[in-house]
C-alpha cells in the first residue's frame, strides 16, 4: 500500500482516514426559514442586475409568495432606492430586522445601515464577504418562499462567498447584447457550473428599443446573440428586456413595484415550478 498523500478527491482507496467533502454552508438565523434561495448574477457591471432582481421579487410577491431580497452588492447597493425604502434597518439583541417595501417585500442592504446613502464603503474583500455572510446569519428573515440575492458583478470574493455559504437553489444571469458581454456571460455561467448550481435563465437587458409609432423592435446595440449563448451553455429560458424610459422612471422614483410588464413571464414560470 502506497503512502497516503491526503488527496482524497483523486484517490480510489476506501480507508478510515478518507475525508468527505466539507459542507461550507452557514446556518441562517434561528428565526429564519427560507424555501428557495435564488442568486442574480452578472459577469460585469451595468447590465441591469439589480433591476432583474427587483422584478423577480415583485412578480413572485404579486403571485402570492413571501419574498425577500438580500443586497449582496455591498459597495454599490441600489435595491433600497428602487423600492423607495428610506428608513434604516432595526436591530436588537436578537439580530437584524429587514426593512419592508410598500408591498411587503423584505429587504436587507448595507445602505439601510449607513448614516447616509452616499457614504462610500471602503472595505477590502474579506470584510465585504463577511458582511454578506452576516446578512444571512444575523438577519431575522422570518418565513420566506424566495430570497433573491442581488450579487455584485464578476466572479470574485462575494459571488464565491454566496455560492459556498448560502444554499443557493439556482442562479439567474443578467446581460446586455454586446458581444463582449456575451463572453462575460459565459464566465458567469461556467462559474455556476463549477459550483454545481443550476442556471435558471438568461435575461438580456437593453435588448432593443420598441418604436412608439409602429412597434418595430430596433436592436440599437447590434443583433443579439443571447440565443446562441443559451444553446451553448444549455440554458433554456431567455428573457429580453427593452430599453424603456418607464424602467428608469420607476426605478429612480422608488416605484419599481408599480411597473407592469410581461418581459419576465417565462422566468416567473420557472421560479413558480420550483415550489
Amino acid at each position: 500500500m502506497s503512502e497516503c498523500d491526503h488527496k482524497c478527491s483523486s484517490c480510489g482507496s476506501n480507508c478510515a482516514q478518507r475525508t468527505q467533502p466539507q459542507d461550507l454552508h452557514e446556518k441562517p438565523h434561528e428565526g429564519t426559514k427560507i424555501k428557495k434561495v435564488i442568486a442574480v448574477a452578472s459577469g460585469k457591471g451595468g447590465v441591469g442586475k439589480s433591476f432583474v432582481t427587483s422584478m423577480c421579487a415583485v412578480l413572485m410577491q404579486r403571485a402570492g409568495y413571501k419574498v425577500g431580497i438580500l443586497d449582496a452588492d455591498i459597495t454599490g447597493p441600489s435595491i433600497p432606492r428602487a423600492f423607495g425604502i428610506s428608513e434604516k434597518a432595526l436591530a436588537d439583541d436578537t439580530g437584524l430586522y429587514p426593512a419592508k417595501s410598500k408591498t411587503g417585500i423584505s429587504v436587507m442592504s448595507l445602505n439601510l445601515l449607513l448614516p447616509n446613502d452616499t457614504d462610500p464603503v471602503i472595505w477590502r474583500g474579506p470584510v465585504i464577504a463577511g458582511a454578506v455572510k452576516q446578512f444571512w446569519t444575523d438577519v431575522l428573515w422570518g418565513e420566506l418562499d424566495y430570497l433573491f440575492v442581488d450579487m455584485p458583478p464578476g466572479t470574485g470574493d462575494v459571488p464565491l462567498t454566496v455560492f459556498q455559504s448560502l444554499p443557493v437553489d439556482g442562479v439567474i444571469i443578467a446581460s446586455s447584447p454586446q458581444e463582449l458581454v456575451g463572453m462575460i456571460v459565459e464566465k458567469a455561467v461556467n462559474m455556476a457550473g463549477m459550483m454545481k448550481i443550476p442556471v435558471l435563465g438568461l435575461v438580456e437587458n437593453m435588448s432593443y428599443v420598441a418604436c412608439p409609432d409602429c412597434g418595430k423592435k430596433i436592436e440599437v446595440f447590434g443583433k443579439s446573440n443571447i440565443d446562441s449563448i443559451a444553446q451553448k451553455c444549455g440554458v433554456k429560458t431567455v428573457c429580453r428586456v427593452p430599453l424603456d424610459p418607464a424602467i428608469s422612471a420607476k426605478t429612480d422614483g422608488g416605484e419599481i413595484e408599480s411597473l407592469d410588464c410581461d418581459w419576465f413571464n417565462d422566468l416567473a414560470a420557472v421560479l413558480k415550478s420550483m415550489m
